[in-house]
């Protein structure tokens, strides 16, 4: 496969402000965040157009420094006690049947912010107890009582990310940990094996084929269920740049790949996120 280093015509996705207005307008009236937004996904307008988001807790600044990340790093901000209360307004004032819900890394909390994690799932469960829930969750530094808290609200889906290949985690994680992340995917099925785990991993950033296909077997060893792969897109030229643009029949042989290895549901594209078309994974295995 040739390396390819300028943007390909099939990432031609375009961004339109416009229908993101709505949106926007709920998300400034009830002061939240959301990862679309901070991350610049892509898919942006797709979702807003369609009234969903992702919803990041815990403010907007990160204390690690992943260099893919277009997510703000420094001195975080205070902790919003009454956050969980208006994310759970903002579910039902759009009729959310699915939310997701992540976070920045909060490495200066003693628990990682997970009780504000409980606290938003536990707001939408009273809600409505059918509304399915997902949380994209940090590592919480490995924190047993913090991976509790979450675990003891029982969301549906409990989801941490791998992002990469361990041999480029010093280049692009280097405050974050390869086996660390396999242990958060372990114990999270070990107290709770009913809650589905689920992971992503970018390709585009240098690594190699052999090594995609070890991190599956890696996660379906984890008892990982769900996985997302996407092509990595730089969020500005001071990012780490993209290495390859990755062929879309790429993403389907990546996709049967793992598929092959046990893991029970993979979106695979060039511009599949983590919590892209999030509800589908539940629609398919149950």
């Amino acid at each position: 496969m040739l390396t390819r280093t300028k943007k390909p015509a099939w990432l031609d996705k375009k961004i339109s402000l416009k229908v993101c207005n709505q949106m926007k307008a709920l998300l400034s009236d009830l002061s939240l965040n959301t990862v679309c937004e901070e991350a610049k996904c892509p898919n942006i307008s797709e979702c807003f157009l369609k009234n969903e988001a992702t919803f990041m807790i815990l403010g907007k600044i990160c204390t690690r420094n992943c260099a893919f990340c277009g997510v703000k790093k420094g001195k975080p901000e205070e902790v919003d006690e009454d956050e969980p209360e208006r994310v759970a307004e903002a579910v039902r004032r759009l009729n959310l049947r699915h939310t997701v819900i992540t976070s920045v890394t909060r490495d200066d909390l003693s628990l990682g912010g997970a009780e504000i994690f409980a606290e938003v799932i536990s707001e939408i469960k009273k809600i409505d107890e059918k509304i399915t829930v997902e949380v994209l969750i940090p590592d919480f530094g490995l924190n047993l009582e913090a991976i509790r808290l979450v675990i003891n609200e029982k969301p549906e889906i409990i989801a941490h990310n791998v992002e990469t290949v361990p041999s480029l985690y010093n280049k692009v994680r280097s405050l974050s940990d390869y086996e660390r992340s396999l242990d958060v995917l372990r114990l999270i099925k070990r107290l709770d094996d009913n809650i589905y785990t689920k992971s992503g991993i970018m390709l585009g950033l240098g690594e190699r084929k052999n090594e995609v296909l070890e991190v599956f077997k890696n996660l379906a060893d984890a008892a990982c269920d769900f996985l997302s792969i996407g092509q990595y897109l730089n969020p500005s030229s001071h990012h780490y740049p993209v290495k390859e643009y990755i062929e879309p029949d790429e993403f389907d042989y990546y996709r049967e790949k793992a598929l092959d290895v046990g893991i029970r549901y993979v979106i695979s594209g060039p511009y599949v996120r983590s919590s892209y078309c999030a509800s589908e994974y539940l629609e398919n295995v149950r």
